[in-house]
């Protein structure tokens, strides 16, 4: 089911089809020029809209949070659930943001349980195609647009050669703020499997890769490190980058999944070679090889490459409950991920960090974890040992862990 081959786009009432993304979280200027990132919606054509966002000044908006808001905000965040793309029985189904977001209720994360400290963006304005542009081919933007206006007729359509997903997300942070809020899109579907050609994997546009684009064209934030910890090889990101020394990619995934790419020995070629690590991690892997893995590889890359900003890649798959794969992460792991990670763009970017949601398919494993990486932004204990159970946890296998990482370190001059 998960290398289903089919583009879902879907009519709804409101309006024939309707493309679900985030965009750019940024804070440009001393207070004067603040911008911030919101989601919203872009005619392709005269009757197809797709949620779209550009950052713009508060000036621009009464709507807006203040000035105020976003300097005293410790977690920014912004929903795009793509209720109406669903398919039944599908793990990427309209279910998985939903969930997040009655957990993060649940469990009094929101700014109507933390005030000030918490803030929901809610304010959607248009992007252009040409975000998309900077890191798709323009024939596959047109050959989309087509696509939904076949999809407003029809209701569903399936194309070649893409999965069940049809959105993009763009994130900017702050570029002069001493201590900005992190920031973290709650989307769906996940986009790093889209290649620069085109869709895949239930994705169709590269979100944290246009993300990436953005900070470096509008921000001026030119060096740019990604954390991909999804379960699955961030193809498409790794394809979009591959030759440029400014853009530093990470991914860490299981060994042998879909889709088949990562390899320890893809490192970049041309300017960008070194640029590029992939750690395929044996089936198996868990907490005790993602704790050694961010500090002996994410921690040494991160700071030899002196980021401007941090863009993450999150994805939630490899979570001990995930069906998908076979990892055995706990919502713990998570925690430690989201807490170092946050502490590393403290120390390396001035704190400019923003997660983007990837996979995760088990809606409670999701939830839980989303939750948890919540708590770590606000410096909150975690929660996770009331979640997570670990008498369904084996041995990890700890002598291929230290082998791969071994390899990569060699592979990198870590």
């Amino acid at each position: 089911m998960y290398h289903s081959w089919e583009l879902k786009l879907c009519a709804t009432h409101s309006h024939p089809m309707e493309l679900q993304t985030f965009r750019s979280i940024s804070f440009a200027g001393h207070g004067r020029f603040w911008k911030h990132s919101i989601s919203g919606r872009k005619c392709f054509s005269k009757n197809i809209k797709t949620l779209v966002s550009c950052s713009y000044s508060t000036e621009e908006n009464d709507t807006l949070p203040s000035v105020k808001q976003l300097c005293n905000a410790k977690v920014i965040y912004a929903v795009a659930p793509a209720l109406g793309h669903n398919k039944e029985s599908h793990p990427e189904s309209s279910a998985r943001v939903p969930a997040i977001v009655t957990a993060l209720e649940k469990m009094e994360l929101t700014s109507k349980f933390r005030g000030s400290d918490i803030l929901e963006l809610q304010n959607f304005k248009l992007a252009s195609a040409d975000d998309i542009a900077s890191v798709h081919a323009k024939a596959y933007v047109l050959g989309l647009e087509k696509a939904m206006d076949r999809a407003s007729e029809q209701g569903l359509i399936v194309i070649d050669g893409s999965g069940p997903t049809y959105a993009t997300a763009t994130v900017a942070a702050s570029k002069n703020q001493l201590d900005p809020p992190m920031g973290f899109a709650l989307i769906r579907p996940p986009g790093h499997h889209a290649i620069p050609n085109g869709p895949m994997g239930f994705c169709v546009f590269g979100n944290v890769a246009i993300a990436a684009r953005h900070a470096q064209r509008i921000h001026g934030l030119k060096r740019v490190f990604i954390i991909d910890f999804d379960v699955h090889h961030g193809n498409g990101t790794n394809d979009a980058f591959l030759d440029d020394p400014d853009i530093f990619f990470l991914s860490t995934h299981q060994d042998g999944s879909y889709p088949g790419t990562g390899r320890i020995d893809e490192i970049g070629h041309g300017a960008g070679e070194g640029a590029t690590l992939n750690l395929p991690l044996p089936g198996g892997s868990g907490d005790t090889a993602m704790r050694t893995v961010f500090d002996e590889v994410i921690v040494p890359c991160a700071q030899r490459f002196k980021p401007d900003i941090i863009l993450v890649s999150a994805g939630y798959d490899g979570h001990v409950l995930d069906p998908l794969a076979s990892l055995q992460f706990t919502t713990g792991t998570y925690y430690m991920l989201a807490s170092n990670i946050k502490q590393l763009a403290k120390e390396l970017c001035g704190g400019r960090c923003v997660f983007f949601l990837e996979g995760g398919y088990n809606l409670d494993s999701l939830s839980y974890s989303v939750a948890d990486s919540f708590r770590a932004f606000l410096g909150e204990p975690s929660l996770a040992p009331g979640f997570d159970n670990p008498a369904i946890l084996y041995e990890e296998p700890s002598t291929r862990v230290k082998q791969a990482i071994q390899r990569v370190k060699h592979i990198h001059s870590l």
